[in-house]
C-alpha cells in the first residue's frame, strides 16, 4: 500500500509499506518541542516501540551549510526557503522513509509547517509552497504546541541569555528594537500557525502550562492513536 503524500512524490523514492508512524510535533522556539520529544522517545522505546527522531537542519547534505550560511544574516528568503525545502527533502529519502519502511516510529521535532509558517511571514506566496512541499507525507499526527509570545520571551532568555536575529524577525525590518521585533515575529507567527492547524488538522497542545500536563496531553493522545 502507497503512503499518501500532498501532491507529487519525489521522483525515484519508493512511497510504498511504510508500515511506520509518522508524529510531527510543531510549535515555536523555547516552546519545549525537543524535551517533550525526547520524553516521549523514552516511552515509546519502554512500551517496545523504535524511534527514530528527526528535526530541521539534521541532513548531512544541507545542515551544517544552512547553518554556516545563516551566520552572516544576509541570506534572502527565498534562498533560505529553498535551502531548508532541501535539507527536509534529503531527510524524507534517506531518514524518514526508511525508518517508516522498517515500522519505527518518526518522531519529527518540526516538519513543513514550521518552514511553511516562516516563509508566510516573510511573504511567499501560499500556493507556491504547497507546491514546493507537495511530496511531503502526510503524517499520521500533527500536534502544535501553543504558547505566548510573553512566555515565550522569557523562556528564550532562560535557555539562551539573549535573542536570535532569526528567532526575533529582525530581517524583516519589523523593528530596531529586537525585543519588540521578537514579540511582533512570534504573533505572526502564531497566526500562520492558526490558519495551517484548519487546513491540516493540528492538534492544540497548551504548552504554556504545567509540563506534566502538557506531556501527559501528548501521551494520551499517542496511545488512543498507537
Amino acid at each position: 500500500m502507497s503512503r499518501k503524500h500532498y501532491g507529487t512524490a519525489l521522483p525515484n523514492v519508493d512511497y510504498i509499506d511504510l508500515c511506520g508512524k509518522l508524529i510531527v510535533i510543531e510549535g515555536p522556539d523555547c516552546s519545549g518541542r525537543s524535551t517533550h520529544i525526547q520524553l516521549l522517545k523514552e516511552w515509546l522505546e519502554a512500551s517496545g516501540h523504535p524511534v527514530l527522531c528527526t528535526g530541521l537542519k539534521r541532513s548531512s547534505l544541507m545542515g551544517s551549510l544552512i547553518e554556516r550560511a545563516k551566520e552572516g544574516n544576509i541570506l534572502g528568503s527565498k534562498t533560505l526557503s529553498l535551502m531548508y525545502a532541501t535539507d527536509f527533502a534529503d531527510q524524507l529519502e534517506n531518514k524518514i522513509i526508511p525508518a517508516l519502511r522498517s515500522g519505527f516510529i518518526v518522531l519529527a521535532d518540526r516538519y513543513i509547517f514550521t518552514l511553511m509558517a516562516r516563509d508566510l511571514v516573510r511573504g511567499s506566496d501560499r500556493e507556491w509552497l504547497r507546491e514546493l512541499y507537495s511530496f511531503a507525507l502526510i503524517p499520521d499526527l500533527i500536534f502544535y504546541m501553543d504558547v505566548d509570545s510573553k512566555t515565550l520571551l522569557h523562556r528564550a532568555f532562560q535557555k539562551y541569555g539573549q535573542l536570535d536575529y532569526w528567532e526575533s524577525g529582525m530581517d524583516l525590518g519589523l523593528s530596531n528594537d529586537m525585543f519588540e521585533s521578537y514579540t511582533m515575529y512570534n504573533r505572526m507567527l502564531k497566526n500562520e500557525f492558526e490558519q495551517l492547524a484548519q487546513e491540516y488538522g493540528f492538534i492544540l497542545v497548551n504548552a504554556a502550562g504545567d509540563f506534566t500536563d502538557t506531556q501527559k496531553a501528548f501521551t494520551e493522545k499517542i496511545i488512543e492513536f498507537i
